[in-house]
């Protein structure tokens, strides 16, 4: 089933311009360090869940970028920017050669079926 993004027929023209460059830079710099390391891990300071996942890849000995946006306390308007792109809801998002697969549950459960070797490999 295809995600719903509001068509951009659906966007009235004075605004498309401001909708699309929202917070871009965080978006460029995401894609880019997605295309530059087979592993990309982002999230944000105080949150268990994005030290979890690189746990799990360090225990892996798979190597990864990382990338850290803001705290609980501030930051999470650009955070934001990153969800409307990826459509994934929390952090960390992480990307297997260029592909989001989730988060670190998600994560652990490639890591502990070899799926993410196989990725990885190919």
């Amino acid at each position: 089933m295809p995600r719903s993004v509001l068509d951009e027929s659906r966007i009235h023209p004075a605004i498309r311009e401001r909708v699309a460059g929202h917070h871009a830079a965080i978006v460029h710099e995401v894609q880019a360090a997605m295309h530059e390391h087979p592993v990309l891990v982002v999230g944000m300071a105080q949150n268990p869940f994005p030290r979890r996942a690189r746990r799990m890849l360090d225990a892996a000995a798979v190597p990864y970028r990382y990338l850290s946006y803001g705290n609980y306390f501030g930051g999470w308007r650009r955070r934001n920017a990153l969800k409307m792109w990826t459509g994934w809801p929390t952090f960390p998002m992480v990307f297997v050669n260029g592909t989001l697969i989730g988060g670190a549950d998600e994560l652990g459960r490639l890591v502990a079926s070899g799926e993410l070797k196989r990725l990885l490999d190919a």
